[in-house]
């Protein structure tokens, strides 16, 4: 994938510090005398409806997305905030995003705003691929103790490099192309690590549900859950082989103690991500103590599937419960990760659309199969070995991700900032 270019023979300076050299025949311009940008409408919140009536209504969480949460049922929009599939977006809150919409025809809210093509000098292409820079410096030297705001003022302000038109036409044909070129390699391995974890999620459920033995005698029961399970395991209520552990303690009392909460744990996997003290996290309201080799389990979004083994003690937060299982701890956090313990879950908790969250009560009424304790040590053993392959495949993908958007970082700076030559650069068939 690496092209190779040559330099522009003459630099000069920029005095911008994320610029730097920029070739002698470039200019720098300030937005307000180069750019054109298209704020959006203050739409009225009572007029938002989520079903497809009227038109979608652009918010700062939809535009890398080709769809929307809300739709807009009024009529008191201007026109020049209807936006078409292809136009520049920019939110002008938090980390300043930008993106081509992907979706049908729609309406911009507020704090989002649109590239004007039709009164702008540059090249839409180019514009889309450059902006990211200088959204990052203006980004850098913000200062805001909560979200950070971009304004108006500070596009009209922001300095840009300006090539000549058809010199910014190859800079932006060139960009596609090899973006292109990066982003479908990327997709290919986003697509392996979830074919990845899908097969780690088949791997545990059949295991904890079948065993290790292919030919182990099956008999039939009135389960929906289990309907077909090895002769000598048992189905039993989770509250019959594990006790929610509820200890809740006063966080000041503990400052130094390591603080879990749902945030830290990875989704499907059993993995814990990281942690703070307590006294890193702040927190101020009760927490629950825990022990190490406790299973910690979120009660709260729990179709997420966050489930690990405590490596020390410390306290998680009141959204969790600690759990001591009268089996062997590493099966049985594999069989919290499996198919039917999810599934169970999403069924107690399918009504409660705003915050799911399933009680000590239900949990303890999940069915959950029991095999012998020798033979749960064998399970666990088969899916430690087996699930840290997986995982090493997975971050090892996951790696490869990210050197390559590192690489199309690189790229899309030095074409932009004229570190390298693309003017005789020509699409590949």
């Amino acid at each position: 994938m690496t092209t190779k270019l040559k330099t522009y023979p003459h630099y000069k300076s920029s005095g911008i510090d994320w610029l730097r050299e920029i070739p002698n025949h470039w200019e720098l311009t300030k937005g307000k005398w180069s750019c054109s940008f298209i704020y959006g409408f203050p739409a009225d919140s009572r007029l938002f409806i989520k079903e497809n009536i009227g038109l979608p209504l652009i918010r700062i969480r939809d535009i890398n997305s080709e769809d929307t949460e809300v739709y807009y049922t009024g009529n008191d929009y201007p026109q020049d905030s209807l936006i078409a599939q292809g136009d520049v977006l920019i939110g002008m809150d938090g980390d300043f995003n930008i993106a081509k919409w992907r979706g049908p025809k729609a309406i911009l809210n507020q704090r989002i705003c649109k590239y004007d093509e039709t009164n702008s000098e540059l090249n839409k292409n180019y514009i889309f691929f450059l902006m990211p820079l200088i959204l990052s410096d203006i980004n850098m030297t913000k200062y805001a103790t909560t979200v950070k705001h971009l304004s108006s003022g500070d596009l009209s302000d922001m300095i840009l490099p300006i090539p000549p038109i058809e010199e910014q036409e190859a800079i932006a044909g060139y960009l596609d192309e090899m973006t292109g070129k990066i982003d479908a390699l990327m997709s290919e391995k986003r697509a392996q690590v979830e074919d990845l974890r899908k097969y780690r999620n088949s791997l545990i459920t059949e295991t904890v549900t079948r065993g290790l033995n292919p030919n182990v005698p099956i008999k039939h029961t009135n389960s929906e859950w289990f309907p077909n399970i090895p002769t000598n395991w048992s189905i039993e209520k989770f509250k019959y082989q594990a006790t929610v552990k509820a200890n809740l303690v006063h966080p000041t009392d503990y400052t130094q103690l390591p603080q879990i909460s749902p945030d830290s744990i990875e989704k499907n996997t059993g993995r814990l991500l990281g942690y703070k003290s307590v006294e890193e996290a702040g927190i101020i309201s009760d927490n629950h103590l825990f022990y190490k080799g406790q299973i910690i389990y979120s009660k709260i979004r729990p179709n997420l599937n966050k489930v690990i083994i405590a490596p020390f003690d410390g306290l998680c937060s009141a959204d969790m419960y600690p759990i001591e299982t009268l089996n062997n701890v590493r099966y049985f956090q594999y069989l919290m990760l499996s198919n039917p313990f999810v599934s169970q879950v999403s069924v107690v908790i399918q009504d409660r659309v705003k915050m799911p969250k399933i009680n000590q009560v239900e949990l303890g009424e999940i069915l959950i199969l029991v095999p012998p304790v020798a033979e749960q040590q064998q399970i666990a053993d088969y899916l430690d070995e087996k699930t840290s392959k997986i995982d090493a495949l997975i971050k090892e993908l996951e790696a490869q991700l990210s050197d390559l958007a590192t690489y199309k970082q690189a790229v899309i700076t030095e074409a932009v900032t004229g570190k390298v030559d693309v003017r005789d650069w020509t699409p590949k068939n």
